[in-house]
């Protein structure tokens, strides 16, 4: 492990970052990174929500996907080469659309699964295939040593396609396997594709 710099991307004012509910809302599980890419691991922060409660973008961007993904509704915005997502969320926005630090983008759906059974927001924050704490954003994430391989991982890479979660599923099949392969069809869809094992994962 060794300690990789990583700079959020600066905005214009105190207003230039905002969480994505409101109000502020507690931390119901923190931002929890694999050591290597194929372990499980807790790739974004989930926020305590009520179904129906509205979602802002947390920052000025362009929105990458705004529809359904494997279920579940799923919002990302883009800045610049850093990427929130959010889900699960019904969208209120449109791919390509310009936002604002605090542009509505949608509404919490009632889905229960990842945080149980509690409704949450999901919060990502991306550079490249490296995940980051979405809490850097407010300046409230404690500094970590990121692992090698995602220091370099950065460089090049599409921002625009949604990342889950790991679902159940995949860490089974991870339990068992070795590595596996993520891919894109040009629909956006993300599957995952273990080495005995071809068929697409479940979900988040």
């Amino acid at each position: 492990m060794v300690a990789a710099l990583i700079r959020v991307p600066a905005g214009d004012g105190e207003a230039a970052w905002q969480w994505p509910l409101r109000p502020p809302p507690e931390v119901l599980r923190p931002f929890d990174p694999p050591a290597h890419p194929w372990e499980p691991g807790h790739r974004g922060v989930d926020l305590p929500a009520r179904p129906g409660q509205p979602v802002y973008a947390a920052g000025a961007g362009r929105v990458g996907y705004a529809r359904d993904l494997a279920g579940r509704g799923v919002v990302t915005v883009i800045h610049g080469g850093f990427r929130t997502t959010y889900l699960p969320v019904r969208p209120s926005v449109r791919s390509g659309q310009r936002v604002t630090a605090g542009t509505r983008i949608g509404v919490v759906e009632n889905i229960l699964g990842h945080c149980g059974q509690t409704t949450c927001l999901h919060w990502g924050l991306r550079q490249g295939v490296t995940y980051l704490d979405p809490l850097l954003l407010l300046g409230r994430a404690p500094v970590r040593l990121l692992p090698w391989w995602n220091h370099h991982a950065t460089a090049g890479t599409d921002t625009s396609t949604p990342a889950w979660p790991e679902s159940t599923a995949d860490r089974t099949r991870r339990s068992t396997q070795t590595r596996p392969t993520d891919t894109t069809d040009p629909a956006g869809t993300s599957t995952r594709t273990w080495p005995t094992d071809t068929s697409t994962p479940s979900g988040p």
